[in-house]
């Protein structure tokens, strides 16, 4: 769950629903929490607790925020937050390995040509 200092920290960057028509929005709090829950146990959305409402109006939620952008301000102002404090390492570490996939180990289809090609290469032989 979200600390009191946590949730002060991202309350602002969450989207108002005054002035929208329709029902106005769930406790963001709770729902966000709901989020955090369910990726951190690694469950499907269906088997979210009943505590965090119905897992539906959850995943509305997180879809929602998502789409309009709410969660990469979230994460943008996050990220500064921590730079600021001195708690993100930058350094990157580049690295010029070559890993070789096999032929079949792509998607993509595979044009041989089939059994003729099979018989062509026969002949030539």
């Amino acid at each position: 769950m979200l600390s009191d200092a946590q949730w002060e920290s991202i309350a602002p960057l969450m989207p108002d629903s005054s002035g929208k028509p329709g029902r106005p929005f769930n406790d963001h709090r709770l729902m966000t929490e709901g989020i955090i829950y369910r990726y951190r146990a690694g469950i499907p959305w269906r088997d979210l607790p009943a505590y965090f409402g119905s897992w539906k109006t959850v995943w509305k939620h997180h879809r929602r925020n998502a789409a309009n952008g709410t969660w990469d301000k979230v994460l943008a102002a996050l990220l500064t937050r921590a730079d600021t404090a001195g708690l993100i390492n930058w350094e990157v570490s580049i690295d010029s390995t070559v890993n070789r996939a096999h032929q079949h180990g792509t998607n993509l289809p595979r044009h041989t040509g089939g059994p003729v090609e099979l018989q062509e290469s026969a002949r030539r032989a």
